[in-house]
Parts: C-alpha cells; structure tokens; sequence
C-alpha cells in the first residue's frame, strides 16, 4: 500500500489530538523496534528508552507490553484502511472493489513485514487479543467492510446469493493469508500482481452470478 505523505500527516495529528505526547512515544518506540528485532526480545526498558520516558509512563497508558503491541497493531491496520477507502474511491462494481481489497491486502504484507509478522506470528495465538479492542475495531472497520462489499455484489447481480456471503468473506481472506503465510513466515519476497490476479480468478470462478447463455 503506497503511503502517502499526507495521509501520514493526517494521521499524526489525528494522534495528537487523540492521545498525550508520551503515549504517541511510546507508541513509535515499539514501531521503530519491532522493525530490528522480534518482539519477544524486546523490554519495556528498551521501549522506555528509546521514547526518551520512564518505564513506569508504558504502564500509566497500557496494562502491559502486549496492550501496547495491539496499540500498535490498531494504528498500522486504522492507516491501512484509510488508504483502502481511498484507493476503492470511483470504482464500480462489487467485484473490481474485492480485486482492489484482495490487491491491497497483499501489498501489504509484500511491503509492511512488521504488521504481517504482527498478525500472522504474534498475536493470533493468544486469546487475550480476541477480547482486545484492536480486535472488536477489526471486525468492526474491516470484515464488516468486506461483507458489505460482498453484499453490495449480491444485490447488484454480479455475487451469487446462494452462498453465505460471511462464508465468501471467509474464503477471501483465508485465501489470502494462506498464499502469504510461508514468504512471511520465511522473509520470502510475495508479489502482489500475481498472487492477486490468480486468487481472484479462483474465487470469483465460484461467487460470481452467471448470466443465462454464459
């Protein structure tokens, strides 16, 4: 996902209306981190130190290291979805919309390792982040932006409505981490033109509605 610079503007005043100074450095701390190292192997004592603040300011604003990562993880996703918004802005037609979701998601992956490695190695395996609020935000901003594409589809024509469209929603994106899960796991270069094309070819094969004679 190509980050512009005033959607990174835009995003770092929206923080500092929204949170105090320290907590934003706290915040880009981990971010700067996690780009060197995984982050396990990272201390709040290294977090502190790099934010330039004491250790004791981290758990004034988070309940612990992992409160902090899903912090972390709630902004790299919030700007994703800022720029898929944007990217979607004039296309027509459920399914042109899904190709350019399928896309962006992939890209990513390809070029934000930090937040793959995030979702597919640290916090998918503990059950705290399935009650954090960086979870209820992804079902909230995110799957359910998919299904409403998926819906939109089903009532233009261009989806089947035979099928589940949660259940399409699975596809989708299972489809998508499973043909990036080994190049993240393995720091794998992942190409986003062509894992795209063939996943949508694929998936669209089985929801798209067939015209009579077609």
């Amino acid at each position: 996902m190509a980050k512009s610079k005033n959607t990174n503007k835009s995003k770092s005043s929206s923080q500092a209306q929204s949170f105090p100074p320290g907590r934003i450095k706290i915040a880009e701390s981990l971010k700067s981190l996690l780009e060197e190292k995984e982050f396990g192997a990272i201390t709040t004592a290294e977090i502190a130190k790099v934010a330039g603040v004491s250790e004791a300011l981290i758990y004034k604003y988070f309940k612990d290291k992992r409160a902090l990562l899903y912090q972390v993880l709630k902004e790299y996703l919030d700007q994703y979805r800022m720029q898929f918004e944007l990217d979607i802005k004039g296309i027509k037609g459920a399914l042109n919309k899904l190709r350019k979701l399928v896309w962006t998601h992939i890209y990513v992956y390809a070029n934000n390792r930090v937040l793959a490695k995030l979702i597919f190695l640290e916090v998918r395996s503990f059950p705290d982040y399935y009650q954090s609020e960086t979870y209820q935000w992804v079902k909230k901003e995110y799957s359910k932006r998919l299904l409403d594409i998926i819906d939109e589809g089903i009532r233009n024509g261009e989806i089947r409505d035979d099928i589940s469209p949660k259940f399409i929603r699975q596809v989708i994106l299972g489809g998508i981490e499973h043909v990036c899960l080994r190049e993240v796991i393995f720091d794998q270069e992942i190409f986003p033109d062509e894992l795209s094309e063939n996943l949508c070819r694929l998936i669209f094969e089985g929801i798209e509605r067939k015209t009579a004679g077609s």
